[in-house]
C-alpha cells in the first residue's frame, strides 16, 4: 500500500536554507519522523501566509504533499512560538544552540520522540525558567546520550574501578572518567573537582525538577561547561558554531553586569 500524498507532523524549525529569490528549505525535528526536510515556496516574500508559522524556533502543526526529490509545504499552523526566545538575543542564542546540537547529532528520518520531547521542554524552560545555564547542561548530557554516548561518571573507563570522591579526570576519547593512576596513559583528559563530579551525574541521572535545585557557583558552571563543551566537540569532531557565539555573549553579559555594580 503506497504511502498518503498529502501529511502533516507536529514540527520543530531546526534549520532554514534559502533557495534561489524568495523559496526556502526548512529543516524540521519531529517526534514520530525524526528530522526532516521540506520545500517552502515564496516562503521569503512579504505576502507569505506560512512566513509567520515557520521562523525558527517555532513549534507548528505542518502540512506537505510528497514529492520526487523533497516534500513542499503546503500549510502551517504555529502551536508555539516561544515568543521569549525571539525577543533577546541571548535567549535567541540559547535556541540556536539547541537547534544546531539536533541537527547535528540526529540523522535525517529517524524517530527519536524522547529526544523530541527534550527539545520542546527545553526551549520551554528557556523562555519561563532561571539558570538558563543549567538547562542547557541537563540537554547538553542527556542530548549525548539518546545520541547513544552517555559518558561513564561513575567508574575508571579505564580499569572499571569505582571512582574515589577526589580529583578524577575526564576524557572526550575514552567516553568518561579515568582515575588519576588511568589518566597518566590519557594526555587528553582534563582534571574535574569533586564538586563538579556529583553536579554532572546529578545532571545525567535526574529528572529537570530535581536536577534544577542545585545550586552553582560561576567558578564550577564554568568548569562543568568547559567539559561537556569538549566531549561535544570530540564527538562531532568540529566546533559547535552557535557555541562560539554564547561564548561571545555570554563573556558581554558578564562584563555588563561588572560594569553595572
Amino acid at each position: 500500500m503506497s504511502e498518503p500524498r498529502n501529511y502533516q507532523t507536529e514540527a520543530i524549525v531546526i534549520k532554514k536554507t534559502k533557495l534561489g529569490e524568495a523559496d526556502s528549505i526548512l529543516t524540521f525535528f519531529t517526534p514520530r519522523l525524526g528530522k526532516i526536510q521540506g520545500f517552502a515556496r515564496s516562503l521569503r516574500k512579504p505576502k507569505s501566509k506560512m512566513a509567520g508559522h515557520l521562523e525558527l524556533l517555532t513549534h507548528s502543526q505542518v502540512s506537505f504533499a510528497r514529492g520526487r526529490n523533497i516534500d513542499t509545504i503546503t500549510g502551517s499552523q504555529t502551536i508555539n512560538s516561544f515568543m521569549p526566545l525571539k525577543n533577546d538575543l541571548w535567549l535567541t542564542s540559547c535556541g540556536l544552540y539547541v537547534a544546531e546540537l539536533v541537527n547535528q547529532f540526529t540523522a535525517d528520518q529517524q524517530e527519536n520522540y524522547p529526544l523530541f520531547r527534550l527539545m520542546l521542554d527545553t526551549l520551554e524552560r528557556l523562555c519561563g525558567e532561571d539558570n538558563k545555564e543549567l538547562i542547557l547542561r541537563y540537554f547538553e548530557l542527556h542530548l549525548i546520550e539518546s545520541a547513544g554516548y552517555r559518558p561513564q561518571l561513575r567508574e575508571c573507563v579505564a580499569c572499571h574501578s569505582a571512582l574515589e570522591p577526589a580529583t578524577n579526570y575526564f576524557s572526550p576519547s575514552a567516553g568518561g572518567m579515568l582515575c588519576p593512576a588511568c589518566s597518566l596513559s590519557q594526555p587528553y583528559s582534563s582534571p574535574l573537582s569533586v564538586n563538579a563530579q556529583k553536579v554532572l551525574r546529578l545532571l545525567q541521572g535526574s529528572d529537570y525538577p530535581r536536577a534544577s535545585r542545585v545550586k552553582i557557583d560561576p567558578e564550577l558552571a564554568a568548569e562543568i561547561e568547559n567539559v561537556i563543551s569538549e566531549y561535544l566537540k570530540h564527538l562531532l569532531e568540529r566546533e559547535v558554531k552557535s557555541a562560539a557565539w554564547l561564548d561571545t555573549l555570554r563573556g558581554q553579559r558578564l562584563q555588563f553586569k561588572q560594569d553595572g555594580t
